[in-house]
């Protein structure tokens, strides 16, 4: 067993998780299986219930894990599918040590944080370190376990401590420490004092570092790195510069240019393992090396597509993570330059043209601005009135349209208010006392316990009889039946299925009991799509989702050539990209 650590210090939210993606890219690309985990100090026990805008996008796995945004990164960058075992928080934690204790497993003994709590820490590492996550069937040969927060922070002692004796069990060559911190320009110069503290304060934890990673807006002076490497006890090749790139899914050539491959190799004691694996095994490696090189490395000037994101929580870019990266993976293979604008649904609503008439018009500026108009998930009241006037824009307008679970719900409550002329026609989420309800909570849902109650992770749509026509299948190649993960409370009311239909809304696909609708299509219109699922948390870097790629392709005027593409299973070939 194989463990590569990736901590950081100073500040978070500078790109561990990226880097720890990276660097197991970078392994996945000589052959070797892959895992990741990610350990979240926080005392909740999971994402579920997190507010957007303070930690981001909860990503949703296939198992219903509700799990920290970086999990996501790991399946983007590695193409492997983690569990709810993937993400450990204190949480967690502490309720796996105290229900052992309620059940006599410690015999009576005085449960402490050392040993008990740090012991648990190892055991879920090493558990989770040997599940299989490809296609294989076959255990990892290394996990990648990133720390979230900043070494030093009181909440994350147990989880260092734990760390540091695991390394010490694992001996040489099994365990391999990344430290990521920060190096702030200031007044042109480059300073390493706050590197060395972080790296003086991991040293002092135990955590001793084989990999200094430093985060900086440009590339860092040879005499910066010199003097970190010093200062820090470590070898000038074992600092490497992670400066800003183009795109995150441009790092991994940085890293491997900064010499990242070879520290993991000499690190891990990877000549003989690498030595031992099947040619099959090496050669689908460098293929994946070949082809990700070739996919986030596109020609320059290519032409733009104009997407507006029209969404609740746009104050902060990490809130629709997934949806951003899926619409970048989507541009990528349609040889297109992503022109993302978001805009925040309240201000399209006319109360603002009093109130904030600046926000009101650039708002619609940008919507009139649009190739195309996506309408992602969330919750509650606030800027739905907005997300459903600007959906109402999209349909009359024939400009392409994408909504995501409350996106498609939104598009049934404008369908319902406007063909159905059912005034007040609403979601009961919205208004509970609407005198219509085209979207209603789940029967099996619960209203007293929030937490895990949803309809979470892989289900089922099965496309409906005489779907032969639905753009969005066409997309999946023609499939009956697709997998995709799910978040939702509500869901459309299927007691006005029947009158969507007869004007001319199509239910596309359904649930397995042929009741509950997942995704909902209009055939006289460019691409007008809902989607109840969440699919950008399956789109991958080399493998985009069906449903974006189709909303991209049809915004940027090359639909039929994604269709052709999907029938054929062959890549999107357009004239201006060398991506394939």
């Amino acid at each position: 067993m194989r463990v590569v650590l990736v901590s950081g210090g100073v500040i978070s939210g500078v790109g561990k998780g990226i880097i720890a993606s990276s660097a197991g890219l970078l392994l996945k690309t000589k052959g070797l299986r892959v895992t990741a985990l990610k350990i979240d100090p926080y005392l909740n026990t999971d994402a579920g219930l997190l507010s957007p805008l303070e930690h981001g996008e909860c990503f949703v796995l296939a198992d219903g894990g509700e799990t920290d945004l970086d999990l996501g990164n790991y399946e983007r960058y590695l193409g492997i599918q983690l569990s709810h075992e993937s993400n450990m928080t204190t949480g967690k934690v502490y309720q796996h040590v105290i229900n052992r204790e309620r059940k006599g497993d410690y015999l009576g003994k005085t449960v402490q944080v050392v040993p008990h709590i740090t012991d648990a820490i190892q055991e879920w590492i090493e558990r989770v370190a040997r599940i299989p996550v490809d296609d294989s069937g076959e255990e990892p040969d290394v996990c990648i376990v990133e720390l979230g927060g900043t070494v030093g922070d009181l909440e994350s002692g147990p989880f260092v401590e734990a760390l540091v004796q695991l390394r010490q069990r694992l001996g040489p060559q099994n365990f391999l420490s990344i430290a990521v911190s920060y190096v702030p320009i200031i007044t042109g110069e480059e300073k390493t004092k706050p590197t060395q503290h972080a790296i003086r304060q991991m040293r002092s934890a135990g955590l001793i570092p084989d990999v200094v990673a430093c985060r900086c807006e440009r590339s860092l002076d040879d005499e910066t790195i010199r003097k970190i490497a010093r200062s820090c006890q470590v070898q000038y090749e074992q600092v490497i510069g992670v400066r800003n790139m183009e795109t995150i899914y441009q790092v991994p050539l940085l890293l491997e240019e900064q010499g990242l491959s070879k520290l993991l190799e000499k690190g891990l004691g990877l000549e003989t393992l690498e030595a031992s694996l099947s040619k099959a095994r090496t050669d689908k490696g460098l293929e994946l090396w070949d082809l990700w090189r070739k996919t986030v490395v596109p020609e320059k000037h290519l032409p733009p597509v104009n997407i507006v994101l029209v969404g609740k929580y746009t104050a902060l870019d990490d809130a629709y993570l997934s949806v951003r990266k899926s619409l970048e993976h989507s541009a990528m293979h349609c040889g297109r330059k992503l022109n993302l604008v978001s805009v925040d649904s309240e201000h399209l609503e006319p109360h603002m043209q009093e109130k904030e008439p600046t926000k009101f018009h650039d708002a619609w500026k940008a919507i009139c601005a649009a190739e195309g108009v996506l309408v992602p998930g969330g919750f509650g009241s606030r800027g739905v009135e907005g997300m459903i006037l600007v959906t109402k824009w999209a349909r009359e307008r024939k400009v392409p349209f994408l909504g995501i679970c409350l996106g498609m719900q939104v598009a049934v409550i404008e369908y319902a208010r406007e063909k159905l002329g059912l005034v007040g026609a609403n979601s009961e989420e919205i208004n509970a006392n609407a005198p219509h309800k085209a979207v209603i909570f789940m029967p099996e849902g619960s209203k007293e316990q929030m937490g895990g109650t949803m309809r979470l992770g892989t289900r089922t749509s099965h496309f409906q009889p005489d779907t032969e026509w639905s753009k969005l299948r066409a997309m999946y190649g023609g499939k009956q039946v697709v997998e995709e993960r799910h978040r939702h409370r509500y869901e459309v009311n299927p007691e006005i299925t029947g009158q969507l239909e007869e004007a001319g809304l199509t239910l596309t696909s359904l649930d397995d009991q042929g009741v509950r609708v997942e995704s909902i299509e209009l055939k006289d219109h460019p691409f007008f799509v809902g989607v109840q699922a969440h699919p950008e948390f399956t789109s991958k870097v080399l493998d985009p989702s069906p449903a974006y790629l189709g909303f991209v392709a049809a915004s940027a005027g090359m639909l039929d050539q994604a269709i052709t593409a999907a029938a054929t299973k062959t890549k999107l070939v357009t004239n201006g990209t060398n991506a394939f």
